[in-house]
């Protein structure tokens, strides 16, 4: 059996990853039909189905399952020594490959990212906002975007964003007219708060603390919703309550379309940071990247 070609294979990964055909075609600008004859070629040279397709998704098999895990370092290391290749000393060149929750790619990373890539012309961005907690070098990812609490310990991480943020509970004026304002986190009623959902179904509670006492609410309002746009506008227009970071909420709140409750209860915590695999050879994208970014906090 004759070697599987690196391109099949790396668009077996695109395709597994995107669970898509149109998706990943998008994103790597080839057409469809061209990455499914990639992936029929790799699996006729293998002898095994790698994908389950059907008429509305397309998932890895367990063999295929198995050959992504293993293919993720191996294809990143790949494009490592590419970028070597292609780039000077002086202007590093290549794909950048970024996974970050929604509200980082809404709050923090536009700015950053746009005057990067105007300092660096040879490099582009891909980038994907999602809230799911997954291995950013097993997927494809040079990076990611993550909270202390969710980093794992074989990571190293690069502050990023603001240092500390802080979760708020807020609601209309109308609402509070209408409902009183909470003086204490047992005064909210689940009912009236606004819900968001991670892309697994979780609908996380939201966590109070004063002086190392934390009370939970599990959110079951008129709106749950994966937007977060959507949860703010729904708490502009006095539907429920809702508790977001301040930084996402401060435009309505500056403006009087919120007001926030409980600031004794919404303590500061640390803000994200970029995170990465420690690799003997770390891509020249992602190494201008972790450096422009270490040089925005000096």
């Amino acid at each position: 059996m004759s070697a599987p070609q690196l391109a099949d294979l790396d668009a077996f990964a695109a395709v597994a990853r995107a669970r898509s055909f149109r998706g990943a075609a998008y994103v790597r600008g080839v057409s469809a039909s061209s990455l499914s004859d990639a992936v029929r070629r790799l699996e006729a040279r293998l002898g095994v189905r790698l994908l389950n397709r059907s008429t509305r998704s397309v998932t890895p098999t367990e063999a295929g399952t198995r050959l992504l895990e293993r293919l993720g370092p191996a294809l990143a290391d790949v494009a490592s020594a590419l970028d070597v290749v292609h780039a000077t000393d002086d202007s590093p060149a290549g794909m950048l490959r970024l996974n970050v929750p929604s509200i980082a790619a809404q709050q923090i990373l536009p700015p950053l990212l746009s005057r990067f890539l105007q300092a660096y012309p040879r490099i582009r961005a891909e980038v994907v906002a999602e809230d799911t907690f997954i291995d950013v070098l097993a997927a494809g990812f040079d990076a990611g975007i993550r909270y202390e609490e969710r980093l794992q310990g074989d990571m190293i991480a690069v502050p990023i964003g603001p240092r500390t943020q802080r979760f708020v509970v807020a609601g209309a004026p109308a609402w509070f007219a209408a409902h009183g304002r909470p003086q204490h986190p047992r005064d909210l009623d689940p009912a009236h708060c606004i819900g968001y959902r991670f892309a697994s179904g979780l609908t996380p509670s939201w966590e109070l603390e004063r002086d190392g006492q934390i009370i939970r609410v599990p959110p079951a309002g008129r709106v749950i919703t994966s937007t977060f746009e959507i949860g703010l506008h729904a708490a502009i227009d006095g539907l429920g309550l809702i508790a977001s970071f301040e930084d996402f909420l401060r435009p309505a709140l500056e403006a009087g379309q919120l007001e926030a409750v409980l600031a004794d209860w919404c303590p500061p915590f640390s803000g994200p940071s970029l995170y990465y695999p420690s690799r003997r050879q770390m891509p020249a994208p992602l190494r201008a990247f972790v450096d422009f970014i270490r040089a925005q906090s000096e």
